[in-house]
C-alpha cells in the first residue's frame, strides 16, 4: 500500500498499535541487538527505481557523512554518477559534510566531485535565493536521531520554506529514526520557545522519521512546498537502528554509538545547565556530572527511584574537551539495559529533581528552557515534584501531537 493512499484513520490506529508493541519485538541492549531485517533507505529505493523522480532536474543535495547507501557509497557519489541526474550543488547542515565539526562552518567544495558546498550552519541557516537560483530541485538525505532539539529537522524545515518561495521541488530520501518510532516522550514545546533547536511544537522524543517530519511541517505549517518523500522499504515503526541491518554512521561528533543516542533525549536536554553530559569523553551522554556534584549521593538518590530500564552507578571522569575540560567531574554513569521500558526524558527529569534537592545552590534550572522547552516542567522540577507526576502531566499534549502527526506517517 502506498503511504500517500493510507487513510488518516488507519494511521492513527497504526500508531496506537505501536504504543503497545509486544515486548518480544525488541531485545534489551544488554542481551544483544534485535534481529536485523534489511532496510532499504530512501537513496537505495531511489537507485532501485532508476532515479526517476530526479530525471532532467538541476539538483542540489543536502547531506552529510551518514548519507550513504546500504553498501557504503556516499549519496553524493551515487547521484553524481547516476544516469539522467544533474547534481550541481551540495548543502551541509550543522557539523558539516563530514558530520565531525563544531561551530559555524564556511562554504567549501567537495574534494571527490568538485561540487560547491553551501553551508547551512554558517553565515545563514537557510538556503539563500542565490544558492537556489540554479536549481530545479533539492534532495535531502540526513540521518536524524528522533529528538526535537537536534537541528537537522529544523534545517530541513528551512529548506522546505525557502524552496517553496523559490518554487523548486524538495525530495526527501528517508532514513530510520534510530531510537524507534514507538516512543513519544517529553513535554510539547511551549509556543513561545520556537527556535533553531525547537522548530515545531512537539515532544522531545517525537517518534517520526525525517520524511514524516517533512510531511508534517509542510502541511501543518502551511509551507506549501512541492514535496516528495522517497519512503524506505522494509522499515518497521518500532525498529531500533540496530534492527535495520544498516551500518551505524555517527550523524554528529558526539553521537558515536547507539547507546548514547538512546540516552540523548533526556541527557541532552540537560546540556545548557552547569553540568557535563560527557562531551570530551569516550562515552558522551552516558555520563552526567560536574566538579561540584556529589556523585555517590546522586547515584544513591537515583537508585532509590528505581528508574526503569537503566543501571545507574557513581562515576568520576575528566573531559578532554568541552565543558569542564581537564577538570575532574563527579556524577553518574548510565547504562540502558532494557530499551523497551526505558524513558530517556523521564531519566533527565529524575536527575534534575535529584540535583535540585542535593545541590539547591549549585544546580540552576533557568537554562533548561532552551531544550526541555516547557516552563511548566521547569517549575515542577524547581518545586521538587515527583518526577513520575511531572512525566504524567505531559500525556495530554503528547496525545494531541500524535493525533496531529497521524495523517503524515509513512510506516
Amino acid at each position: 500500500m502506498r503511504a500517500g493512499l493510507v487513510s488518516a484513520a488507519y494511521l492513527l490506529f497504526a500508531w496506537a498499535a505501536v504504543a503497545c508493541w509486544p515486548a518480544a519485538a525488541e531485545e534489551s541492549e544488554s542481551v544483544g541487538a534485535p534481529k536485523s531485517v534489511k532496510v532499504l533507505t530512501g537513496i537505495d529505493v531511489l537507485a532501485k527505481d532508476g532515479f526517476k523522480p530526479l530525471e532532467g532536474l538541476r539538483l542540489g543535495l543536502l547531506t552529510h557523512k551518514a548519507g550513504k547507501t546500504a553498501d557504503g557509497r556516499r549519496t553524493i557519489d551515487v547521484l553524481a554518477k547516476a544516469p539522467g541526474v544533474n547534481l550541481v550543488a551540495l548543502f551541509s547542515p550543522e557539523h558539516g559534510l563530514g558530520a565531525d565539526r563544531e561551530g559555524n562552518i564556511a562554504a567549501a567544495s567537495d574534494a571527490a566531485t568538485g561540487l560547491p558546498i553551501h553551508s547551512l550552519y554558517g553565515a545563514s541557516k537557510r538556503p539563500t535565493p542565490e544558492m537556489l537560483a540554479s536549481l530545479d530541485a533539492i534532495a535531502i538525505d540526513l540521518q536524524d536521531v528522533g529528538v526535537r532539539f537536534y537541528t537537522y529537522a529544523t534545517t530541513m524545515a528551512y529548506v522546505l520554506e525557502e524552496a517553496a518561495k523559490a518554487r523548486i521541488k524538495v525530495i526527501v530520501l528517508d532514513r530510520p529514526n534510530p531510537i524507534g518510532g514507538a516512543g513519544v516522550t517529553g513535554p510539547v514545546l511551549d509556543a513561545d520557545q520556537r527556535s533553531f533547536v525547537g522548530y515545531f511544537q512537539m515532544p522531545i522524543q517525537h517518534g517520526m522519521t525525517m520524511g514524516e517530519l517533512a510531511r508534517l511541517f509542510n502541511a501543518e505549517n502551511a509551507i506549501g512546498a512541492d514535496l516528495t518523500v522517497v519512503a524506505m522499504q522494509g522499515y518497521a515503526r518500532a525498529s531500533w537502528f540496530d534492527g535495520t541491518g544498516l551500518p551505524w554512521e555517527s550523524p554528529s561528533p558526539n553521537l558515536r554509538r547507539l547507546s548514547g543516542t538512546v540516552l540523548y533525549p533526556g541527557i541532552g536536554a540537560l546540556e545548557f545547565t552547569d553540568l557535563s553530559v560527557g562531551r570530551g569523553t569516550a562515552t558522551p551522554f552516558e555520563l552526567v556530572g560536574a566538579p561540584w556534584v556529589d556523585g555517590t549521593a546522586l547515584a544513591k538518590a537515583l537508585q532509590r527511584r528505581h528508574v526503569s530500564g537503566v543501571r545507574i552507578t557513581s562515576a568520576e571522569f575528566t573531559p578532554k574537551a568541552s565543558k569542564f575540560k581537564a577538570e575532574r567531574c563527579f556524577g553518574v554513569r548510565l547504562v540502558v539495559e532494557d530499551r523497551r521500558r526505558f524513558d530517556a526524558v523521564r531519566l533527565g527529569v529524575e536527575i534534575a529533581v535529584a540535583l535540585r534537592r542535593l545541590h539547591p545552590d549549585k544546580f540552576e534550572t533557568r537554562d533548561l528552557i532552551k531544550l526541555l522547552g516547557s516552563r511548566e516542567a521547569i517549575a515542577a522540577i524547581d518545586a521538587g515534584k515527583d518526577p513520575a507526576a511531572i512525566v504524567a502531566s505531559w500525556k495530554d499534549g503528547q496525545g494531541r501531537f500524535q493525533a496531529q502527526a497521524a495523517p503524515h506517517l509513512l510506516y
